[in-house]
């Protein structure tokens, strides 16, 4: 498989639990996400919490209301088999919308910066 741009959009539900935007399983094992953008928005003042292979990568201050943020200062890798997650530290109704551009990179496709033969 080529490798991909993709968007990945999601509205945090007021549970308080973490999600998974790409979710369960992804990326797969034999692909690895390398995330360009991460924007969150919301109408309250929440802090946001971004967990890589359950390691904190990003806890934001708290944002500003009805103001989209950009968490990411430079890429951020999610290797394939692990799980990025996101939770708000709100569980009230003002939910955050997240969204991440990102590039999928398959196994087979680049090494090095060449093509490998598949």
């Amino acid at each position: 498989m080529a490798n991909q741009f993709k968007f990945v959009g999601i509205d945090n539900s007021t549970s308080g639990a973490a999600l998974t935007p790409f979710g369960s399983g992804n990326p797969l094992v034999s692909e690895t996400y390398v995330i360009k953008s991460i924007l969150v928005t919301s109408a309250g003042t929440p802090t946001v919490t971004v967990t890589n292979n359950s390691i904190t990568a990003i806890k934001s201050a708290a944002l500003t209301a009805n103001v989209t943020t950009e968490l990411l200062t430079q890429p951020l890798v999610v290797e394939g088999g692990n799980t990025l997650t996101v939770l708000s530290s709100t569980t009230d109704d003002n939910s955050i919308v997240f969204g991440a551009s990102m590039l999928l990179l398959s196994a087979g496709s680049f090494y090095l910066g060449g093509k490998i033969d598949e």
